[in-house]
């Protein structure tokens, strides 16, 4: 191999591993330029690679690799995979090209099963491509990535966990004398049935006659944006049900005290050097103006975030929009403790787009619909761990539906 393609590869290989140390240390802005310059670098490879025909030798051993051993980059997929999609659209034949791209990806099975094992069609999502959208589906918003998530391969299952049970102390045992039983652990079984969420997006022809990279990054967008929301909506209204069955303990407060109440007796002693505080911005507006004794504000300073701040110096506090914690209640609303104990979004990682141009209006306006599915579901597994604390009243709010912000029928292009 030509040096100037082994110094490539190695470019490429630092800027994974940087592209990783950004994300494990939460620096997602710049994980995100760091992924784009990666992006690059393998375009630039691949298109070197295929100027010359003796750089198909594998790693200069004479040996031209089979589509099995190599994959195409990152370029070539997105290329592929929009090309299928408009493939779909047209009934054109995909190009072998593209569909050896693909296949080298184990993307042509569009059987796409549902959750109950029947095909539904569709082209997947190549994974490089739902990466993106978890991305940018990170925002400060995201309520999923204070959840337990657990990757599943399968639509239906089950855990056992250990339940919070008092720990008495050992019998004192005299020499000779038998030892007493143990007490048995007592566990509970959480079970999981994954489901499909979903809807049916409308754009005209000129959206897909822009370039490939264009159309994904829209894609992306779009999908990252709905996910978002409807993941938002389904643990909202786990914890909101089980509010209403008294499986979650809430605390109606008037002052600070209250507050640390929460943390120095309800909340179980395990769990709160992991807790964190949830509020609206009419919780925080409430909190950002309290002082203590000393007429200094409670709220302070996180020196690891720039833009968060930690309740009592221990507990960092999240600020979400009014309409999101909306579906709960529409006043000042606090959810304190550790939702990785307290609940889990199973999470099949399977989501797919479908293409048509007959369905409803779509024929008599010449435009084109991606009907998108995604799969999760979300379990309370240990709801001790959390307490829902107002200053207001919790009664009669109703659920708003997962999508207040956006409609599926939204048209672009």
């Amino acid at each position: 191999m030509p040096e100037n393609l082994k110094n490539l590869l190695d470019q490429i290989n630092a800027k994974k591993a940087e592209v990783q140390k950004l994300a494990d240390e939460n620096k997602l802005d710049e994980a995100k330029a760091a992924k784009d310059a990666l992006i690059a670098l393998q375009a630039k490879f691949d298109l070197l690679y295929d100027l010359d025909d003796e750089n198909k030798d594998y790693l200069g051993q004479g040996a031209k690799p089979h589509k099995s051993d190599q994959k195409p980059g990152l370029a070539k997929l997105t290329v592929a995979f929009v090309g299928a999609l408009k493939s779909a659209l047209t009934k054109k034949p995909l190009s072998d090209e593209h569909r050896d791209v693909l296949e080298s990806y184990g993307l042509m099975d569009s059987s796409a099963p549902d959750e109950d094992g029947n095909s539904s069609g569709g082209v997947t999502i190549p994974p490089d491509i739902q990466t993106g959208i978890i991305e940018l589906r990170r925002t400060h918003d995201d309520l999923e990535q204070y959840v337990n998530v657990e990757k599943v391969g399968t639509n239906r299952g089950s855990r056992v966990i250990e339940s919070l049970s008092e720990i008495i102390e050992w019998e004192e045992v005299d020499e000779g004398d038998e030892f007493p039983e143990e007490e048995t652990p007592k566990f509970k079984t959480i079970r999981y049935r994954i489901k499909k969420f979903g809807g049916i997006l409308k754009v005209t022809y000129e959206l897909l006659q822009d370039t490939a990279e264009n159309i994904v990054a829209y894609l992306k967008k779009y999908i990252a944006k709905k996910s978002r929301v409807t993941r938002n909506g389904k643990i909202l209204r786990l914890i909101k049900a089980k509010i209403e069955s008294g499986a979650v303990a809430t605390e109606e407060i008037s002052d600070l005290d209250g507050l640390k109440d929460i943390f120095n007796q309800t909340l179980p002693t395990a769990i709160t050097s992991t807790s964190i505080v949830i509020t609206n911005k009419k919780g925080f507006a409430w909190l950002d103006k309290l002082k203590d004794e000393d007429g200094k504000y409670v709220l302070q300073p996180d020196p690891t975030k720039r833009t968060q701040k930690l309740l009592f110096g221990d507990y960092p506090v999240i600020r979400l929009e009014n309409q999101t914690l909306k579906r709960i209640s529409s006043g000042r609303l606090f959810l304190c403790g550790d939702f990785a104990e307290a609940i889990t979004l199973f999470d099949r990682e399977h989501m797919t787009i479908e293409v048509s141009n007959v369905a409803g209006d779509l024929w008599k306006t010449d435009k084109t619909g991606f009907k998108i599915r995604d799969r999760f579901d979300v379990q309370g597994v240990d709801l001790d761990a959390i307490v829902v604390a107002y200053l207001d009243d919790l009664d009669g709010i109703t659920m708003k539906p997962d999508d207040d912000d956006d409609d599926d029928d939204e048209v672009v292009g």
